[in-house]
């Protein structure tokens, strides 16, 4: 008679420490990708009407891109602070630091949904911003608020549910399961500690399928045909792509983190002072840019990538340029947003401007080295940025090329730059100060220093 109760007690135990060991990050897990979903239709829902708006009245971006870009910032800095730029030097910051006092600032349930809805309200504004980086930070916050169930919630645990939840978040936005698990070990981690994570792995897992089951089986930018054969001249096509988006790549990372060095003092005071003056200011920027590219630099630059690859778009040799001020003008002022999706619409341009050079090879090859290319230098992870390619395009007939224009290209970026993310993150590593100047724009102070505030 006394081993049935002892029986239910050692069962009932055993339910409590697997909940707590898988269920809570499945749970998790499947939250990740029912809200990256949604997310994602919220986006194209906003931009499309963009769309709509611009189609109806050409001027318009003149008038209401500013004004979205300076309520975006307004209500960014008076409410979720912590929800700027594209979320992932926000999830570094809090797995290098101690992750429930970080993440009690950074992954908060009002930062998560201010980075969805200020988001929005940019991408309604036509601001050149991708989903995928806030993805990331989202999917972090809602696993990092799960630690609530646990009993006794420690630090190891915290950070395990945040890198789960960011490469499950990764993996759901591009529906790219692999990507997400190297993401996690590449990016946020800078080490392979996590390679052997089941539990990061079904997250992401589990992340994936939600997002398939309801999107439907795709890949992100459809599959390519390149055929069997490659010209003679693709290792050359290789080594320049690498070199062009090498460089171009750690020129925009170069303008994002020396601010102080190439924006005029009285832009620099107005930022500092009036930032929702200079959120306007940098609003007019874009929708002049915009109006002189016929509207193809508005948004993420997912349609005019895509068009490239299938040949539906053709686009100005001065495309990747435009889109790279679009890009900067519109991270500058610290609006919840990501360039990832406009850094692979940057490099399909520089790979159709490529394809001036290297006419004999299929433009789609092209467009998916120079994406990879473009990628790899901005965030330089490379095994991500080629991982994430592979996946979006089904090209795994271009692995290899596409690993090499990928550390060819972030080995020259660095000439220019440190990583960005990682840079950037060291801005997250102690409490946001007053809302002055935005903390993704760095002030006049080294990086170095920088690094050194942190070690200290």
């Amino acid at each position: 008679m006394s081993r049935t109760p002892m029986l239910s007690s050692s069962i009932g135990r055993r339910v409590r420490r697997l909940w707590r060991q898988y269920g809570i990050f499945w749970l998790g897990a499947i939250a990740v990708g029912l809200t990256a979903v949604f997310y994602a239709r919220l986006i194209d829902l906003g931009y499309n009407a963009f769309l709509g708006l611009q189609k109806q009245h050409w001027w318009l971006p003149l008038a209401l891109t500013p004004a979205l870009g300076a309520a975006s910032v307004w209500l960014t800095r008076r409410f979720f602070r912590g929800a700027e730029g594209s979320g992932i030097p926000q999830v570094i910051a809090t797995l290098h630091t101690n992750p429930g006092t970080s993440g009690a600032r950074l992954l908060t349930f009002p930062i998560l949904l201010g980075k969805i809805a200020v988001s929005f309200l940019a991408i309604l504004g036509g601001f050149t911003i991708g989903r995928e980086g806030p993805t990331v930070q989202v999917g972090a916050a809602l696993m990092f608020n799960l630690r609530r169930l646990y009993p006794r919630s420690n630090a190891q645990i915290e950070r395990q549910l945040v890198l789960a939840g960011a490469a499950a978040g990764l993996s759901a936005a591009f529906n790219t399961p692999l990507a997400g698990i190297v993401f996690a070990i590449e990016e946020l981690t800078r080490s392979f500690e996590a390679r052997a994570s089941g539990v990061l792995i079904t997250a992401i897992i589990i992340a994936g399928i939600v997002a398939l089951g309801l999107n439907g089986n795709y890949t992100y930018f459809g599959t390519i045909d390149i055929g069997a054969h490659f010209p003679d001249l693709f290792a050359v096509a290789v080594v320049i792509t690498g070199i062009v988006t090498g460089i171009a790549g750690g020129v925009f990372g170069w303008l994002l983190l020396n601010t102080a060095r190439w924006i005029p003092a009285p832009l620099r005071h107005l930022h500092a002072e009036r930032p929702v003056a200079f959120a306007a200011l940098c609003g007019v920027v874009i929708a002049l840019v915009g109006l002189i590219s016929g509207g193809t630099t508005f948004g993420s630059g997912y349609a005019e990538a895509r068009g490239l690859l299938y040949g539906s778009e053709h686009l100005s040799v001065f495309y990747p340029l435009l889109k790279l001020v679009s890009v900067v003008g519109s991270y500058l002022p610290g609006i919840p947003g990501g360039i990832f999706a406009p850094s692979l619409s940057i490099g399909a341009g520089f790979g159709n401007v490529l394809h001036m050079l290297f006419s004999d090879m299929q433009l789609p090859m092209l467009i998916a080295l120079a994406m990879v290319g473009y990628l790899a230098a901005v965030t330089q992870s490379p095994i991500t940025s080629f991982v994430i390619v592979m996946e979006m395009i089904n090209g795994h007939a271009l692995v290899i090329s596409l690993m090499a224009t990928a550390l060819i290209s972030s080995r020259v970026a660095r000439l220019f730059a440190p990583p960005l993310y990682e840079a950037l993150s060291l801005r997250y590593m102690a409490p946001l100060p007053a809302p002055t100047a935005s903390p993704e724009l760095p002030e006049e102070r080294s990086e170095s220093e920088a690094r050194g505030e942190r070690d200290s």
